[in-house]
């Protein structure tokens, strides 16, 4: 048991001299050049633990010989450091959270740290953390780390947060100490030079023994130029010697020594780093540690993309002439570490793991907005900033969990285009924003709650950064690239029999790719199937006009923000592109205006069918697609644009490469009983997406059409929180739900759709667009959209339904049966007026002795929702 009253010290009364005594929360860091030197100083502060009966415990964590042997009054924890920097903290923190007050702590040389971690960075922040925490709670704690060992990112968060910082020197075979700090206590010989001979510490004051002893040290512990580089800077520059002796032919790669690299850049673990080590090459890991800013690793988007483009252009030179180059530069996710540690949002991060209320959630991410970096990261972006002139750029989120195998984290994260126009002064005020964006959006209710359902709240996720050059042209004062998209090797949209799934599906936009990955609320998008390329879901040039793209996103370089524009107005006002390859004339119109005495030109249609027909594009994307997924052996979703730099030849730029989710059921029989009308729910026919289904449906959430309708917007956002609230209640948890409504999903116009966002309704099994919010909006194929990636990866199946369309019914007398609403059993509220748009209804309800079942067949585009006699 700790007893506070008794004398504090180190064991060595003279030593306690020295510091003008020893104070409850004293943090002693000891700056030594062996293990040795710090045994001689650890001994004598266990022995006086243990004579006093003061509970010491020992952290034990390094590959050194152990510095105390186990003993009553003396508690070993072992810990791994090299499990990752969160779990580490997060057991010693529990620790000393168990431990009474005024317990002692020990721990083993913090160097080691810096190589588990491959950062001084971090040792940095772990002592930031823990230091303070141990001054809370009175403790004393004795640390030690190598000197000249350590760049300025340790040793400047060490010297600035301990109490007492103290060089110890053996020198012809006598110890030296000499204080560098002592906290709030002071005497006129306190950071001289002392000697340590018969448990007495003697000022030494003769010059010549002095400069003999400390000539070879260091003079600065705040200029970098001033003593070594740390372990990053060290190891890389062996790297870059080991290439130079590599490619003169003098010396080979150790594999060994190449995993390490990946590990510091690439991954911990896991089929990423088992791609890396085949794919990448010393020179891979040494220009990317060039492009870097900061330290850690690169983040799974980062990796995706590098690894997606070594993948093609080693299995085939070819690709080197379709490749678009990249000049991307890496910010390492030591960087935000460091930047929550030092703007004070770690405590608040770390909470969230554990209950963190709304109010806290919100103030962590503000403070996250509202925070400064360091001096040193600030020249670096200045200096990126520099290098890419005023190109447009943009800062993509890159985690450590991200784009990785079983988790996408697909729009979870934010990404910020940078117009990057005006002073550099102006460009760095607009990309230090986009980086507070991109790392407050880690705080954010979807990134939250996708972490919660998928149990990775506690898993070490950090947040490195992706910077890419926008790929494009300047046309006029905007920017954009002329197509971009997604494709996936698997086809999950099969309106027709003869798609075959395996061959890998298209959605194409005309201009920057925010279209085509993000659920655009009154537009549409180009769906290819690759091995029908030709094939369209519409039928007729009607239904093709009518459900083409109209709206256009671009770079606005005068206005330096992302606009959307009218696609009409991009084709008459921007010179330069071969709109042939993407937009169709009307020659109906044409036909019709020249029948008029008109001569005003019809603006095209964007089918983009000669780019498809008289062009490689569809060959390359399924030669990419293939070789993609083969290496990976899993499907693959990539993110791409496509420019012509001359009327033949054109290039793409992968910028995103990961593992698609894919359910694979489609093998599963279905069964073909008739169903009665009145014992038909829903039955649609048209768009099915996800994969064959068939289950027993306890839940129906039915958004009544006409009654939503009517609502005003702010009824109808709140009707859109209660549905959340709905499908997280208790009574529903582990059932299967179906969730049918108007318009569109997670729409941000409630006039089109219900609003709300996907946290609220990823606890649903079956979801419902219906074409009733108006004439002209259908459900729109959202095929590679974040949206579509969150039906994915919860494994929901997607379906629609469209009115006045052959094998398209409902059961509007069941799904608007106001007894069968259990929403005011399960609510309580004062206001149910929001009520009136919803119908809750348990389905063992409907019919007594009947089920609910659904079933989904993806080949033939239908489904069925019915009741069938409980057997």
């Amino acid at each position: 048991m700790a007893r506070l009253h008794l004398q504090l010290s180190t064991g060595l009364p003279e030593l306690d001299r020295v510091f003008r005594g020893i104070m409850a929360g004293d943090n002693i860091v000891w700056q030594i050049d062996t293990i040795e030197d710090y045994m001689t100083f650890v001994k004598p502060y266990a022995d006086y633990a243990v004579e006093n009966r003061q509970h010491l415990i020992y952290f034990h964590f390094a590959n050194h010989q152990r510095l105390l042997s186990p003993q009553d009054g003396i508690e070993i924890v072992k810990l791994q450091p090299e499990k990752g920097f969160e779990y580490f903290l997060y057991e010693i923190h529990e620790k000393i959270r168990q431990a009474e007050r005024g317990t002692l702590y020990l721990f083993d040389c913090l160097s080691k740290l810096a190589a588990d971690w491959n950062s001084d960075r971090m040792l940095g922040n772990f002592f930031m953390l823990t230091c303070p925490y141990l001054y809370d709670r009175a403790a004393i704690a004795y640390f030690s780390i190598l000197r000249n060992y350590h760049s300025f990112h340790a040793i400047g968060p060490i010297s600035n947060t301990t109490q007492i910082l103290i060089d110890a020197y053996h020198r012809k075979s006598r110890i030296y100490i000499q204080p560098r700090k002592v906290q709030h206590r002071h005497s006129s010989t306190m950071y001289m030079l002392h000697v340590f001979e018969n448990d007495t510490f003697k000022l030494v004051t003769q010059s010549a023994e002095i400069t003999d002893t400390l000539a070879n040290s260091p003079w600065s512990n705040s200029d970098l130029a001033s003593y070594k580089r740390g372990f990053w800077s060290k190891t890389f520059a062996d790297a870059e010697n080991l290439l130079e002796r590599v490619e003169r032919g003098e010396e080979t790669v150790d594999p060994t020594y190449f995993k390490k690299l990946l590990h510091m850049l690439i991954a911990r673990e896991g089929p990423l780093l088992e791609l890396a080590q085949q794919f990448f090459t010393l020179k891979d890991l040494i220009d990317i540690r060039r492009r870097m800013i900061g330290t850690g690793l690169i983040g799974g988007k980062a990796v995706g993309m590098l690894l997606g483009r070594a993948i093609l252009q080693k299995t085939d030179p070819k690709w080197i002439n379709i490749l678009e180059p990249h000049d991307s530069f890496y910010v390492g996710a030591d960087v935000f570490y460091t930047y929550l540690v030092q703007n004070g949002c770690w405590w608040l991060m770390q909470r969230h793991k554990i209950d963190l209320s709304d109010d806290e959630t919100e103030t962590a991410r503000r403070r996250i907005l509202a925070g400064e970096f360091p001096e040193y990261i600030v020249k670096q972006f200045l200096d990126l900033l520099e290098y890419f002139g005023q190109s447009p750029i943009i800062v993509r989120s890159s985690s450590l969990l991200e784009d990785n195998f079983g988790n996408a984290f697909a729009g979870k994260y934010d990404s910020v285009f940078c117009a990057n126009q005006g002073s550099i002064h102006k460009r760095l005020e607009d990309f230090l924003f986009a980086v507070r964006t991109v790392y407050a959006s880690t705080m954010s209710e979807a990134a939250l709650s996708y972490r919660r359902k998928r149990g990775l709240l506690k898993n070490d996720e950090q947040m490195a950064l992706l910077i890419q050059r926008v790929s494009g042209d300047l046309y006029g004062h905007f920017f954009f690239p002329q197509a971009a998209g997604v494709a996936f090797s698997f086809n999950p949209y099969m309106w027709h029999k003869s798609i075959d799934p395996n061959s890998g599906v298209i959605r194409i936009v005309f201009g920057i790719g925010t279209r085509a990955v993000d659920r655009a609320d009154d537009d549409y998008t180009r769906i290819i199937a690759l091995n029908q390329p030709s094939l369209r879901p519409e039928a007729g040039f009607d239904m093709v006009k009518q459900y083409a793209q109209r709206k256009v996103d671009v770079l606005d370089i005068e206005a330096n923000q992302l606009k959307s524009m009218n696609f009409n107005d991009i084709a008459e006002k921007c010179i330069g592109i071969p709109f042939e390859y993407f937009a169709s004339k009307d020659l109906q119109m044409e036909k019709e205006l020249r029948n008029a005495g008109k001569i005003l030109k019809p603006t095209p249609i964007l089918t983009f069918d000669k780019l498809i027909n008289d062009t490689p594009f569809i060959t390359v994307m399924r030669e990419m697609l293939d070789t993609l997924k083969k290496t990976y052996n899993y499907n693959v979703d990539v993110e791409f644009t496509l420019n012509f730099f001359d009327k033949q030849n054109f290039m793409i730029n992968l910028v995103q490469c990961r593992p698609l989710q894919i359910a694979n059921e489609n093998n599963i029989s279905l069964p073909t009983e008739n169903v009665t009308s009145e014992n038909l729910l829903i039955s649609t026919k048209g768009i099915v997406i996800g994969r064959n289904f068939s289950a027993n449906v306890d839940w129906i959430i039915y958004v009544k059409p006409q009654a939503y309708s009517t609502l005003p917007i702010p009824s109808k956002h709140e009707t859109a929180r209660l549905i959340g609230e709905i499908t997280h209640h208790p009574e529903l948890s582990g059932k299967t739900i179906f969730l049918i409504g108007p318009g569109r999903w997670c729409t941000s116009s409630p006039e089109l759709g219900v609003p709300v966002i996907f946290s609220d309704i990823n606890n649903v099994n079956i979801i419902c667009e219906m074409a009733t919010m108006r004439d002209n909006l259908i459900p729109d194929v959202s095929l590679g959209t974040h949206f579509f990636n969150e039906l994915v990866e919860n494994n929901m199946v997607y379906i629609a339904f469209l009115p006045n369309t052959d094998g398209n019914s409902i059961n509007e007398n069941i799904l608007n049966n106001a007894a069968l609403n259990h929403l005011p059993k399960i609510i309580q509220t004062n206001n149910e007026k929001h009520f009136s748009a919803i119908n809750l209804i348990k389905t063992d309800e409907i019919k007594k002795g009947c089920k609910v079942v659904f079933y989904s067949d993806v080949m033939a585009q239908r489904a069925s929702c019915h009741l069938l006699p409980s057997k």
